[in-house]
């Protein structure tokens, strides 16, 4: 089955929160939509208009299967956010092809470093990141379904 990256609109509002959360609780992680989670509720502003990006992965048929963002810190950082994967897309290369992509569109946009937070329980998402040269550091604040706060400097990309 064919796949495809597009840029996310406020449009697939749904269909993105359906995925996130439902990972989520895959995990037993709780989804936050007044917190945490409420960049979703205007993924255009958030993201596309803050100098971001969030783009999804979806089938030949438009179903989103995959999200990934990059939220904007900074001028020179970005936060890779809400990289996930359906269930029935993975162990087929594609949560390493959202990672690479988001990867390149941070270079794209000018950025020199990203950070991420995640939570240790998402075990393979942790070994993507590490065998990709996240290294982990101590955060000002975690978001509170997180455990981990990993970086990586761009120039370290290969």
């Amino acid at each position: 089955m064919p796949f495809k990256l597009r840029p996310a609109s406020n449009d697939d509002r749904s269909a993105v929160e359906n995925l996130v959360f439902a990972v989520l609780a895959e995990y037993d992680l709780t989804p936050d939509p007044d917190g945490t989670d409420s960049d979703l509720h205007d993924i255009e502003r958030s993201y596309h208009a803050a100098g971001g990006a969030f783009d999804v992965l979806v089938t030949s048929s438009d179903e989103i299967i995959g999200t990934v963002a990059l939220f904007r810190v900074s001028a020179s950082v970005a936060e890779l956010r809400k990289m996930y994967l359906a269930p029935s897309a993975r162990g087929q290369g594609l949560g390493r092809r959202l990672l690479e992509h988001a990867l390149g569109r941070a270079t794209a946009l000018g950025f020199s470093s990203i950070v991420l937070e995640t939570a240790s329980v998402l075990h393979e998402a942790v070994s993507l990141y590490e065998r990709y040269g996240f290294r982990p550091y101590i955060s000002e604040h975690l978001a509170a379904r997180c455990d981990a706060a990993y970086s990586l400097a761009l120039s370290q990309v290969k």
